[in-house]
């Protein structure tokens, strides 16, 4: 058994395998589940729904629409286990020098297998942050559960913020 602060379920030489449950905090700082998923199975057993459902979703190839899901596209471990890779951010030295602060949009696609297609910079700030975003973004392994309408895996777009502030001296 394996178990962390975020996570615990059963480890075979290093893979997880079985059902896994995911951890995080609400508002409120209660620790409740987020997830659970069949790492044996490949399956998402349960999620806790956080957030706005809109999501802009591919009715055909290139046919895109805003609208509600059954359930999001969602990285395998929630926001903690998405976490453990944007804080990967390497400030540019080039943003450091000029003061640049501010926020990056990421978008990329999850597919309906829960691949991570067509990354780009959706809002920018420049000065190399919005280049060190997407790099990181990139870096996030594919695994994600797709989004869902209607109990099928449907495509749609997923944005993540990534946030360069200096520290204060």
């Amino acid at each position: 058994m394996h178990s962390t602060k975020w996570e615990s379920g059963l480890l075979d030489k290093r893979t997880k395998v079985g059902v896994w449950e995911y951890y995080g905090i609400t508002a409120s700082k209660e620790v409740v589940v987020v997830q659970r998923y069949d790492h044996s199975a490949r399956q998402l057993l349960f999620y806790r729904p956080s957030g706005d459902l809109n999501f802009n979703t591919e009715l055909a190839p290139g046919q895109w629409k805003r609208r509600m899901v059954d359930r999001p596209p969602l990285f395998i471990g929630g926001d903690a286990a998405l976490a453990a890779y944007t804080t990967q951010l390497q400030y540019p030295q080039q943003a450091q020098d000029r003061n640049v602060q501010g926020q990056v949009t990421i978008g990329f696609t999850v597919d309906a297998q829960g691949k991570a297609i067509n990354h780009r910079v959706l809002r920018g700030i420049g000065a190399g942050c919005d280049q060190e975003a997407l790099r990181v973004v990139k870096t996030i392994p594919n695994e994600w559960v797709p989004a869902q309408v209607s109990g099928q895996d449907i495509v749609a777009e997923y944005e993540l913020t990534l946030t360069f502030r200096l520290a204060q001296q």
